[in-house]
């Protein structure tokens, strides 16, 4: 019996085939095995140390820096590299950081700068007093200013940005609810209401995005008692109104707010102590109140620029509700 080969289909002898045979290798020498945890520590040591040393160089107290944690640490550092590349050596923030604690207790508010594009580039220190937060807080919800603004981003902020960044020098206001500490909410029942005034200034010329800075003071708005809190005579005032909302009464507590005596707002019209820009606003809800039905509260609440005796404006968060024939 011939067997032939399946390959070349040629006769094969014993123990023979036309295959090509293959070298005996030798067994290769395992592998050894490389774990990767101790690269992924080595990784980690190297990142927390870089991380040490950027917090060791922050201009802040020591007892500040042990409470960093790594994201307020990366943060801090964000908003001074913007601080440096906005206000280079040589030219100093017209409200930069050396700002005594004691002037800052003087302003109705605290400081912000804002780069061109809306990023935090300054907090003053005294934002504690206002929002129950302080700088590093802050800085934790994010980069910008409407990060720090809470809920919805109205409309008004944005615009009033872009109108200033188009007319440099022209000072704008919008008003916004901001962030606050747990604390705050708790003990004030919300967030704090907020004035940001101000106007975008070139530092440098040629004036670019760059070298542009936004410069704003915020003043916090009058908050409202909470429900089942007493409040003092000097926290509110309470005014009545005709329908066609001329005043026909006032709390005595109107001096502390407005500077006027009772005697000189009696018989004049609400619209005349209100800012022309927030007319619109008081209108509405004049007409919210006028068209419901009894007495009972306005939709919401409104926060208007009024007029002082000084011939400043001072900011007012308004409630109003309906009395029979008055408001």
């Amino acid at each position: 019996m011939t067997i032939f080969c399946s390959h070349c289909h040629r006769p094969l002898q014993a123990e023979m085939s036309c295959l090509p045979t293959r070298a005996k290798q030798a067994p290769s020498a395992s592998r050894p095995f490389r774990s990767t945890k101790s690269a992924s520590k080595a990784r980690r040591d190297q990142i927390n140390a870089e991380l040490q040393a950027l917090r060791s160089l922050l201009p802040i107290s020591a007892q500040e820096k042990e409470r960093l944690s790594y994201l307020h640490t990366m943060a801090l550092v964000c908003l001074r590299l913007r601080g440096a590349q906005l206000f280079p050596p040589g030219l100093a923030p017209p409200a930069g950081p050396a700002l005594g604690t004691e002037l800052l207790s003087l302003l109705p508010g605290f400081l912000l700068v804002l780069s061109a594009d809306s990023k935090l580039v300054y907090i003053s220190e005294n934002v504690a007093q206002v929002l129950g937060l302080s700088v590093v807080e802050l800085l934790a919800q994010g980069d910008t200013i409407f990060d720090i603004l809470e809920g919805r981003v109205g409309e008004d902020a944005h615009k009033k940005l872009r109108l200033a960044r188009e007319e440099p020098g022209r000072e704008v206001t919008f008003v916004s609810e901001m962030r606050t500490s747990k604390a705050f909410r708790l003990q004030h029942g919300g967030n704090r209401v907020v004035a940001v005034c101000g106007h975008f200034v070139a530092l440098r010329w040629p004036p670019s995005p760059s070298n542009t800075a936004f410069l704003a003071l915020c003043t916090p708005v009058v908050q409202s008692p909470t429900e089942g809190e007493a409040a003092s005579q000097d926290d509110v005032f309470q005014s009545m109104h005709l329908l066609d909302m001329t005043l026909i009464d006032v709390t005595e507590s109107v001096t502390y707010h407005l500077g006027y005596h009772r005697e000189e707002l009696v018989g004049q019209s609400w619209y005349s102590l209100l800012h022309p820009e927030d007319a619109d606003l008081a209108a509405a809800q004049h007409r919210a109140v006028g068209e419901s039905l009894g007495a009972g509260p306005a939709e919401g609440s409104a926060v208007l620029r009024v007029l002082r005796k000084d011939r400043a404006w001072t900011w007012l968060r308004v409630w109003a509700r309906r009395d029979g024939g008055c408001i």
